[in-house]
């Protein structure tokens, strides 16, 4: 299996690590970054459960090709969050594309650097014509990033049982953003 690792200025887009356990149910365990998140809303404090989301989305690369990459500060290495595609083929509307960060980077503008660079993997790499972020409707900061990445409010919708907004980028809409910039 070959996930890809992206650099870009101060972070790094690479595949889980087992010693990133500890570091993800840091982030997993906090109530502010598991609000919009989890099935309940609420945090998820055992390392298993860390385990088990790198094991389920390690898979995710193996069948899919494409997947969710560790976020790490490029000088330390350490797991600062979680970027990039998911797409069950199962009751998911489709290719997401998804951020979190822990609360101590936000601010910095880094949700938006990381989710950049894997949404121009994507296009680049996939071969889709579109790509979606599904966001809680209350998720101020993360409709924020997606409108920065160019994706625009589609619809409305509810997944898991929760409600969430569709946010959607098509290809020709990112090629004329990247030819701008």
């Amino acid at each position: 299996m070959n996930i890809p690792t992206l650099t870009a200025d101060g972070f790094v887009l690479r595949a889980f690590r087992e010693d990133d356990v500890p570091a993800l149910t840091a982030l997993h365990s906090h109530p502010e970054v598991m609000r919009f998140l989890s099935a309940t809303g609420e945090p998820e404090r055992r390392p298993k459960q860390a385990w088990d989301y790198i094991a389920h989305h390690t898979g995710h690369w193996c069948l899919r090709g494409y997947g969710k990459w560790a976020l790490a500060e490029a000088g330390s290495d350490q797991l600062i969050g979680r970027v990039g595609y998911y797409n069950p083929p199962y009751e998911w509307p489709g290719l997401e594309l998804g951020w979190t960060l822990a609360p101590e980077v936000w601010g910095r503008g880094l949700a938006t650097k990381a989710a950049r660079v894997a949404l121009d993997w994507g296009f680049q790499t996939l071969g889709v014509d579109e790509i979606f972020s599904a966001i809680h409707p209350l998720n101020a900061a993360s409709i924020r990033v997606a409108g920065r990445l160019g994706e625009r409010h589609v619809r409305d919708d509810t997944v898991h049982g929760k409600p969430c907004q569709i946010h959607a980028i098509s290809r020709s809409e990112w090629q004329k953003k990247t030819q701008q910039a």
